[in-house]
């Protein structure tokens, strides 16, 4: 069936035995799951139990790239990851840009499985000639960008893929990340269950080309939609995401200092414009990527004197206006030890300005601190405790865990703490544009905009929706669920997909000039099909609709200022967006799919 763009195998990697062996990747699961998210989807599905220690060696992580992931297309950076998340206890997909998924696809492989414990640290370094595993006992306690620098030499400068962990990890913080070339599985504390594994990093130096269905036809098409991308996606070049740092803080829906408002009076300091008049460096590009939205920044003076990083939209807001911070030097630091430490910013920004709330309280007092004046606004304070939740330093140490498991220690503190189901919220207010709410809320992993459905195209920028509306909100996400399932199965990031036709009404050439099979036609299936496999997995872990919820403080308290004055997210108004979308999903009043929906989607 298909003529290019898969390798047809899978690496199986035995940690506890060192060994490796070769799992056929059947055509029958491409044309159902495609690839990436689906096909990490369906192996989490067939191989995990439903009960199972996120740290323990039971736990498996499933790498997996798409059909274009490492094609002559634009791009074509991304691999996906599924595993049992020591944050939120339950299934994690994440997804990575850098060189790692290309060059995997060029060793013969379109996926790694890593399964059991090594008996010491080891890294592996994956070629078309085998798979070797080395002592990596040298490489603990390093930070990220050495274990980048350290397999470009030790590889003689070949072209090669670092997929590495940070000391965080190392020392068990269960919102640790993964790092990929500077980029990185974000979100979930995938990065703890690698180290868990005694695995300090993955290298793939492959240098296969791979099969291309038409070869021809997809060098003219690719030009074509180059010239598209960079036309409509030159604010990604020139200000990276960061470019929506004011428009969502005009619209009244800025998180600010733990989501009290949505409004930040320090944002002239922390805008895009900003950050590229006096902190910006140099453009940085993924794999085959022609917009190069990573703004590499630097801090000249001050006391981050020296710090460089490239933060983005979702940063800038965890660190800058969630923390009621204004500076956009500590910013830049925050994130550097947050990359080169190995945890996920966005939590971390998160879980931050809930400590910074509960210690304005008096709820964290300051002996819990260490004299730590963890208040609004306190840039030194703010990088200080990010450094100390990398290293579980004192109160460090309770944050490090993320918020299911502060609220096992801290019942009382509940109230404050900004998730769904575990992950901490992502840096836009629900309360100012509905849609985003019932996404964070029947997202798979979480409170998560991308994986929960980006409304803000729809509700703020072209407007086809009323933003406080409820009414078409379930369908809207369901939608946007299923059109980023696909997307994120395909190996090529979401910023280039509309160029490529990749949208709600699928009309590129690219897939079908790689694999040599027109997809068009299925892939809003394809991407309904992985939502509800990832929901009859969330099912199994025990998530239902009781869990589907948002914070008491978004269904409470109305906000106090800017355009979404007065506006709140009221449980009535949510179960009518909730209620909609299990209909739209065919899923029953518990968020359980029915029968009749999993067999027309063909769910195992």
């Amino acid at each position: 069936m298909f003529q290019g763009g898969y390798l047809g195998k899978i690496l199986r990697v035995d940690l506890s035995r060192r060994s490796v062996s070769d799992m056929d990747y059947a055509e029958e699961l491409r044309r159902k799951y495609l690839g990436g998210r689906g096909i990490a989807a369906y192996l989490y599905h067939q191989e995990m139990p439903s009960i199972v220690d996120p740290l323990g060696s039971a736990n498996k992580i499933f790498f997996v790239t798409g059909p274009l992931t490492g094609a002559p297309v634009l791009a074509s950076t991304k691999m996906q990851l599924t595993t049992r998340s020591p944050d939120t206890g339950y299934y994690l997909c994440s997804n990575s840009s850098g060189n790692f998924g290309p060059y995997l696809k060029f060793a013969g492989y379109d996926g790694v499985i890593l399964e059991g414990k090594a008996s010491s640290p080891v890294s592996i370094i994956i070629n078309e000639n085998g798979v070797e595993f080395r002592n990596a006992s040298h490489l603990w306690g390093r930070k990220t960008p050495e274990v980048d620098d350290y397999f470009k030499e030790a590889l003689n400068g070949r072209k090669i893929g670092v997929l590495s962990v940070g000391p965080a990890a190392e020392r068990g913080v269960r919102v640790a990340c993964i790092q990929v070339d500077g980029r990185s599985f974000g979100r979930g504390g995938a990065g703890a269950v690698m180290a868990g594994k005694n695995v300090k990093a993955l290298v793939s130096c492959g240098t296969k080309k791979l099969d291309i269905a038409n070869p021809v036809a997809l060098k003219e098409y690719v030009s074509q939609a180059r010239a598209k991308v960079r036309q409509f996606k030159s604010t990604h070049t020139t200000h990276g995401t960061a470019q929506y740092t004011e428009v969502i803080n005009e619209l009244g829906c800025y998180p600010t200092r733990n989501f009290q408002t949505a409004i930040f009076d320090g944002i002239d300091t922390i805008s895009s414009t900003y950050m590229k008049e006096n902190y910006f460096v140099r453009n940085k590009a993924c794999y085959r990527c022609p917009v190069g939205c990573a703004q590499v920044c630097a801090v000249q003076d001050g006391p981050f004197k020296g710090a460089e990083s490239d933060p983005e939209y979702e940063t800038i807001g965890a660190f800058g206006g969630q923390c009621g911070v204004s500076d956009f030097g500590a910013i830049i630091a925050a994130n550097q030890i947050c990359d080169e430490e190995g945890i996920d910013t966005m939590t971390t920004g998160t879980l931050i300005a809930f400590a910074m709330e509960c210690f304005e309280r008096g709820l964290i007092s300051r002996e819990e601190t260490d004299g730590l004046d963890l208040r609004f606004g306190n840039a030194e304070a703010m990088v200080e405790m990010v450094r100390r939740i990398a290293n579980r330093k004192g109160l460090g140490n309770l944050l490090a865990d993320g918020f299911l498991h502060i609220k096992k220690k801290r019942p009382e503190l509940e109230y404050y703490m900004m998730h769904v189901k575990g992950l901490a919220f992502a840096q836009y207010e629900p309360r100012g544009f509905h849609g985003i709410g019932l996404g964070y809320g029947t997202s798979s992993r979480g409170a998560c905009h991308n994986v929960g459905g980006w409304t803000i195209r729809d509700e703020l920028i072209a407007k086809t929706h009323d933003r406080f509306a409820t009414r078409g909100k379930g369908r809207l996400v369901k939608t946007l669920q299923d059109n980023r399932a696909y997307v994120d199965s395909l190996g090529i990031c979401t910023v280039v997909r509309g160029a490529l036709g990749f949208t709600e009404n699928p009309t590129g050439n690219a897939l079908a000039y790689v694999t040599g099979y027109d997809f068009n036609p299925e892939l809003m299936m394809i991407g309904s099909r992985i939502y509800t496999l990832e929901r009859m997995i969330l099912n199994r872990e025990g998530i239902g609709k009781k869990d589907d919820i948002l914070p008491r403080r978004i269904m409470e308290e109305p906000l106090a200022e800017g355009m979404a004055k007065g506006r709140v997210v009221t449980a009535k108004m949510y179960d009518e967006m909730l209620d909609e979308y299990y209909m739209a999903r065919g899923w029953d009043d518990n968020g359980v799919p029915k029968k009749e929906t999993l067999a027309a989607l063909a769910v195992p």
